[in-house]
């Protein structure tokens, strides 16, 4: 059954560079939607396994050794502003923004900096990419004029950061190509990759809800870590499962498989409102009302 709420029109999207993009866009409707969450942890360890990206959170951020939970819970609502909030471009900039310290040497003297064009581009590469990964697997998968559409209002979304837009291929054929590039020539195998195959207890840190106590946290987090790793696991890909070292059956692809589309048919036929984040149930409401 094909959607019915993506925006499906025969002609091509050109990308309005500094504007932002609209509750008619396909970005709103993928990136507001829960089920995007899912891949939200093959995102953040695609991203760690850039050499630069995985030095400058060892190096800069105080959170690092805590567990991802609370970068998530930092980093999460600033992405999806760059896309809902009424201010867009604002938010681009607070991100641009927080990155400018972001500097130092790799492990081999190289120096680094969070802002050089080819490392800041590769994090908004896994969150554009995620909008398929869930919709290959959590919904109905995009065909190839929806993905090259949704690349296009990508390339829109990434100009509201402000930053060179030198690193950004022209469509999505020609991003394959630097997403295979990525994966075979400049992504290494790190701590976060290697704990997708083993998970100790308290992996993703201590509750960042003073609220939750320890005893409810550290299973309820348990747990939800083990089953965004497996899926994580499985999202991943073939060559990219190869490069970690990480293991997958044919009975968890077909497990997989059968929670994505038993997923599609409850969750995924449910009204907009109910499917999408906060951050985008209001800003769909705050667009009707103009």
């Amino acid at each position: 059954m094909r959607s019915q709420s993506l925006p499906v029109t025969s002609d091509p999207f050109v990308p309005r560079l500094g504007e932002p993009l609209g509750p008619d866009s396909m970005t709103w409707e993928l990136v507001g939607d829960y089920r995007w969450l899912l891949c939200g942890m093959r995102a953040g360890l695609l991203q760690t396994m850039h050499p630069a990206i995985d030095a400058a959170l060892k190096q800069h951020d105080s959170t690092y050794f805590q567990g991802p939970m609370k970068r998530i819970l930092r980093s999460l609502p600033q992405i999806q502003g760059v896309v809902f909030a009424d201010d867009a471009a604002g938010m681009g900039a607070q991100v641009r923004t927080y990155h400018k310290p972001l500097g130092g040497q790799l492990s081999d003297g190289t120096s680094y900096h969070a802002l050089n064009p080819d490392v800041f581009y590769w994090p908004h590469a896994t969150f554009f990419e995620e909008q398929i990964c869930a919709r290959e697997f959590f919904g109905t998968p995009l065909t190839e004029v929806e993905k090259e559409r949704l690349f296009q209002e990508s390339v829109q979304w990434y100009s509201l950061y402000g930053v060179s837009m030198k690193p950004v291929p022209a469509n999505y054929r020609e991003f394959r190509q630097y997403w295979d590039h990525m994966v075979e020539a400049v992504l290494v195998v790190n701590g976060f990759a290697r704990a997708t195959k083993r998970t100790k207890p308290g992996v993703f840190g201590p509750s960042p809800y003073p609220f939750v106590p320890k005893a409810l946290w550290r299973p309820a987090s348990d747990a939800q870590f083990d089953l965004l790793m497996w899926i994580t696991r499985g999202t991943l890909g073939p060559a990219l499962r190869e490069k970690i070292g990480a293991d997958w059956s044919d009975a968890d692809e077909r497990r997989l498989r059968r929670f994505g589309s038993t997923l599609d048919h409850t969750f995924g036929r449910l009204p907009r409102s109910a499917r999408m984040v906060p951050l985008a149930r209001a800003a769909y409401r705050r667009e009707a009302g103009r």
